[in-house]
Formats: structure tokens, sequence, C-alpha cells
């Protein structure tokens, strides 16, 4: 990225993210909660990266957003009505590949956040 994330525990190294998701398992077996009250936009353009808000009434804590059931990156805090910019580079699968940057083949298909031992999962669109 070429300005540093605005949330101080997503400012990590690509080494940092990685490591991190090899941690992590998707939780397939997790009970499934409501939809999630957030709201994405994927931007495929020059930023390549995800805006994804909490728009409950609720702070988060120790959330994994897991995109296409296989990239992961881990968000400690997430206060309620904070927007979180996650660069495509930030998302990793744990074999240590990163979410491409280059999506003629891969797009962002599924977004879901696992917090408080259930998957949510979480509207999507396209960035204006």
């Amino acid at each position: 990225s070429l300005l540093p994330n605005s949330d101080k525990d997503l400012r990590k190294t690509s080494v940092a993210f990685a490591a991190d998701a090899a941690k992590r398992n998707y939780p397939a077996t997790a009970p499934h909660g409501a939809e999630a009250q957030a709201q994405a936009s994927v931007d495929y353009g020059f930023t390549n990266r995800i805006e994804v808000i909490n728009l409950s009434d609720e702070n988060w804590s120790n959330v994994e957003l897991w995109v296409n059931e296989k990239y992961v990156v881990f968000i400690p805090s997430w206060p309620s009505r904070r927007m979180e910019q996650i660069n495509f580079q930030m998302l990793y699968d744990r074999d240590g590949g990163s979410l491409p940057v280059n999506n003629k083949n891969i797009r962002v298909d599924k977004m879901e956040i696992f917090v408080d031992g259930k998957l949510h999962t979480i509207p999507t669109k396209l960035a204006d």
C-alpha cells in the first residue's frame, strides 16, 4: 500500500500477514450466524482493496475476515461504525499465497467474518 493503514493493528509486513494466515483454518464447521451487520465494497482498480464497515452497535474483537473461504486477515479490534481498508496484499491463504492483484481469474465471490464462534456473511458490492 502507498499509504499506511489507518488501523495500527493492520500495519504489518506481508511476511507478518502471511505468517498469521498460515495459523488459521477456514471455520467450515462453525455455526452460521445471521448476515453480518456490515457492508463491503471491492475495488479492483488501482487500489485493489476492500472497504468493510462494521454497521453494528457492537465492538468486535478477534475477527477473522475470510474471502472466498481461502484468504484471511485477522483484525484484533473492530469498533462499531469503523471502516477497515483491506488491501488485497493483506489477504493470505494457509500456504502463503496472497489474493491476486491481477483479477482476471480470481474475483471476490464471498466475504465472511468469523467472530464469537460464528461465521457471518457480509453483503458485498463493487466499489463505485
